[in-house]
């Protein structure tokens, strides 16, 4: 694993395997940011976070818009504690991708999604991972 997540605690990648929601930036063409909520998954050996979606979605118009060039980032949490992945995103159409995506979700977030023919994948590179994911150290009792 030798790559931006690799340089992170070992409560990064645990943290990244909890059930939260996470907020996913995209750049419109415009250059404003566009921030949606998301379920994301990580595959921190391979450097790279997926987020499923619909190919009709305004974040794959917006990854596609960037011409291979799309900066993105996620990021999840949780009182305390969070995380950020940024990264290069690419919309992929690929079935087994898809499919694999689709696993990983389930896996993360217990349930599996229904089938959708408009579904892709935003795959994103990750190039710099930051946060504040140990535990939170217990308050001192009230005296």
């Amino acid at each position: 694993m030798l790559n931006a997540i690799s340089r992170q605690p070992d409560s990064y990648v645990e943290f990244w395997s909890e059930y939260h929601l996470c907020t996913l930036t995209t750049l419109r063409p415009d250059g404003r940011p566009h921030v949606v909520p998301v379920g994301v998954t990580l595959d921190a050996a391979a450097g790279v976070a997926r987020v499923i979606t619909r190919k009709s979605s305004r974040k794959v118009a917006n990854v596609l818009a960037a011409d291979g060039l799309a900066r993105v980032a996620v990021c999840q949490v949780d009182g305390g504690r969070w995380a950020t992945l940024e990264g290069t995103a690419e919309v992929c159409t690929d079935a087994a991708a898809v499919e694999d995506a689709v696993t990983r979700y389930g896996q993360r977030y217990g349930r599996t999604p229904a089938p959708d023919p408009e579904r892709v994948v935003i795959l994103i590179s990750i190039e710099r991972a930051m946060g504040h994911t140990a535990p939170a150290a217990p308050r001192p009792a009230a005296a």
